[in-house]
């Protein structure tokens, strides 16, 4: 008796070791005919650890005429240093002593490989590449040859890089995100985001290529966030077995906790982020030195958002940015509400690392700078330079006569204390001659 009912089990137990290897051999040849699109490995498993910068890359030179052919026409507020640029182009703007000012084309691969090539000389870990709504139309190839120089040059200088999707320019009725999935597959396929020739440096997370939505929750937008099929998109990008298999960092709110002041007033808003792996707050405009102890404010803020984000299982990147100004912006899109420039003043970067600081000490792993590029907001921390054209009406933020490179310094500085290579200081770091 004891025998037999061996005998059976053995039976069965050989019967299940055939199927399991049935089974298995079968998974293998589906996974060969659906592989995934990604490579296997990257410089950049995770996010922790890394200074990653928003890279907007928007400024084309025009294919008719000349780039800011007067003043009436500047909707930037910072003027780059482009003294190191190999290809620059007339404006139709003047520095005080009469000569020609010269702007970059983001088109330009000379122009993105020197941005990338700042990024290694100073220690800045990468950028994620800005894909707005309207770029990722069908019939919208203009940023596509800035984003394909963009990971030919994180290659060449191993710098990390990651796509980030904002949902500006979605329109309220007739578009969801059904559009960005496949802009997605357009993105790995055509241009490799995810498996680009060379070295391997698109930011992974959780072991997972990472892909950002930016402008969630925003009340300003005419979009409902029940109605663009977020969580559709999420869905896609987390399971397709071609496509899929990606970490997942939404940009929202300052106030997305509270679902208050900047932030829309809907629950389904956390059901939304509960679906990511990572939020990033977006803070710009929302803190000031000049007002008293708003470095309280913005810790707090950071403490109770890593807290909930801890209960909830989700990770937290502080958002941290330099200043702020849009005077000539707004001349422009809102003349009758003509904001001043420098409005939220840079202090010679002393604003910029106390948010840095701050962010670091309440246990921030990474952090993400907005942005690199982004002067016409006053946000950049590429090279400016304190002789900007000179006109009747337009004004440009300076660099308080620090040299034009001292927010590429102090990013890397911070990068180098995230990794713990050098101690936290909550005062101005002190570069060496």
């Amino acid at each position: 008796m004891i025998y037999s009912v061996t005998k059976k089990y053995c039976s069965l137990k050989t019967c299940r070791i055939r199927i399991s290897i049935f089974l298995l051999f079968n998974g293998f040849v589906l996974s060969l005919s659906a592989s995934p699109k990604h490579a296997a490995d990257t410089n950049y498993p995770s996010y922790h650890g890394l200074v990653m910068a928003g890279y907007q890359g928007w400024f084309h030179k025009p294919e008719k005429g000349m780039m800011y052919p007067d003043e009436k026409n500047v909707r930037i507020d910072m003027w780059p240093d482009v003294s190191e640029y190999p290809e620059t182009y007339p404006t139709g703007l003047k520095h005080a002593d009469g000569s020609t000012a010269r702007f970059f084309c983001s088109s330009d691969e000379s122009t993105v490989d020197l941005h990338f090539r700042w990024m290694k000389e100073y220690g800045i870990d990468g950028v994620f590449m800005q894909r707005f709504f309207n770029a990722a139309r069908k019939d919208n190839t203009k940023g596509n040859a800035v984003i394909s120089h963009a990971f030919k040059a994180a290659s060449k200088y191993n710098r990390a890089i990651g796509i980030m999707y904002d949902l500006s320019g979605l329109k309220a009725h007739g578009e969801d995100c059904s559009s960005l999935i496949e802009d997605w597959k357009f993105l790995v396929d055509s241009l490799k985001v995810t498996n680009q020739d060379g070295a391997h440096t698109y930011i992974f997370h959780n072991g997972k290529p990472l892909v950002t939505i930016w402008g969630v929750g925003f009340p300003d937008r005419p979009y409902d966030i029940r109605d663009i099929g977020l969580k559709r998109f999420i869905d896609f990008l987390c399971n397709d077995p071609e496509y899929g298999g990606c970490s997942i960092m939404l940009g929202v709110p300052t106030y997305w906790r509270e679902l208050g002041a900047d932030c829309v007033h809907d629950p389904y808003l956390h059901e939304i982020i509960r679906e990511a792996d990572l939020i990033m707050p977006w803070m710009v405009q929302r803190f000031t030195p000049l007002l008293h102890n708003d470095m309280d404010r913005y810790r707090d803020v950071i403490l109770r958002d890593m807290s909930w984000c801890k209960e909830n299982g989700i990770e937290y990147v502080p958002c941290v940015t330099p200043g702020f100004s849009w005077h000539n912006l707004s001349r422009y899109a809102f003349p009758d509400d003509v904001k001043p420039s420098g409005s939220i003043p840079r202090q010679g970067g002393r604003f910029y690392w106390q948010q840095i600081s701050t962010a670091i000490n309440c246990g921030a792993r990474m952090l993400y700078i907005a942005m690199f590029d982004e002067v016409n907001e006053g946000t950049a921390i590429f090279k400016c330079t304190d002789n900007p054209p000179v006109g009747k009406n337009i004004q440009f933020v300076g660099m308080d006569n620090m040299p034009s490179d001292h927010y590429l310094w102090l990013t890397g500085e911070a990068s180098l204390i995230l990794k713990g290579k050098k101690s936290l200081t909550f005062t101005l770091p002190k570069r060496p001659h």
